[in-house]
């Protein structure tokens, strides 16, 4: 069965070299110098992952992984991958005028806005602009949730931030990734009660998923929670090969790995 990868990044050096991934580095035992576009793409083939969405990111000190590269990405590989845009929140008109190009005019599938770059949680003013971009382009806002792996703080990640926003724009879909583990039963319990909150696993392997998630994707969470590696942290392929231990029956395996994806991203 194919899958689509809804959290990814295809890193460069400026990205690698922060010293808040010193984390990253050890847990992956690499220096993790550029890695080339083939590296990634053949995990996804080991993995039969079919497409990945690949994530720019933009914090207080700039872009560091740029609009422009994720682009030149996909533009090289015609089908594999899509793009989620990310702005500077500091300057909400520049931040919709970027959004609005890279999806009016490139084809990126949503926003990327990692929290913890800021130290602002989603609910805080300076997003309100490109999540009411978000709700008029249709696509999705794309948060962290949970405990950072980077060395850097966690309250932003808190999933009972998320319920702010979820009232406030109650035609936004939001997906939350990383679980949200440590709070993973209150992010629960956020996509239970708004129809358009979603969950990615990012930056887990199965094996590490809480029982309380794999009980709900089972369950009534079945159109609540997507496949994602979070590359380069975890490869796609060591991402999904623990699949089997989870024991999920045929749909809710395909609405996982790719139904779900499609739907909430409006991928082809």
């Amino acid at each position: 069965m194919q899958a689509i990868d809804v959290w990814a990044q295809q890193p460069n050096s400026h990205f690698l070299s922060q010293p808040y991934f010193e984390s990253l580095r050890r847990w992956v035992g690499s220096d993790l110098s550029d890695i080339p576009d083939d590296f990634l793409l053949g995990c996804m083939d080991k993995a039969n992952v079919s497409q990945a969405i690949l994530s720019a990111w933009y914090g207080p000190q700039g872009p560091l992984i740029s609009n422009e590269q994720v682009l030149a990405t996909i533009e090289a590989h015609p089908g594999r991958f899509y793009g989620l845009a990310s702005a500077d929140l500091r300057d909400p008109v520049a931040a919709v005028q970027t959004l609005r190009k890279y999806v009016n005019d490139h084809g990126f599938k949503g926003l990327r806005i990692v929290q913890w770059l800021w130290e602002l949680p989603c609910s805080h003013a300076l997003y309100y602009p490109l999540l009411a971009a978000c709700v008029e382009l249709n696509v999705p806002i794309c948060l962290q949730v949970g405990h950072t792996g980077p060395l850097l703080s966690s309250e932003s990640g808190r999933p009972a931030h998320i319920e702010r926003i979820a009232l406030d724009f109650p035609d936004l879909k939001i997906v939350g990734g990383h679980i949200g583990y440590p709070w993973h039963v209150e992010m629960i319990a956020v996509a239970t009660k708004f129809p358009n909150v979603y969950i990615d696993t990012s930056a887990y392997v199965p094996k590490r998923y809480p029982r309380e998630l794999v009980e709900y994707m089972k369950g009534h969470g079945r159109h609540k929670v997507m496949f994602g590696s979070n590359f380069p942290m975890i490869t796609p392929d060591v991402a999904l090969g623990q699949l089997d231990l989870l024991e999920l029956d045929d749909e809710v395996k395909e609405l996982f790995l790719t139904g779900n994806a499609k739907r909430v991203f409006g991928l082809t």
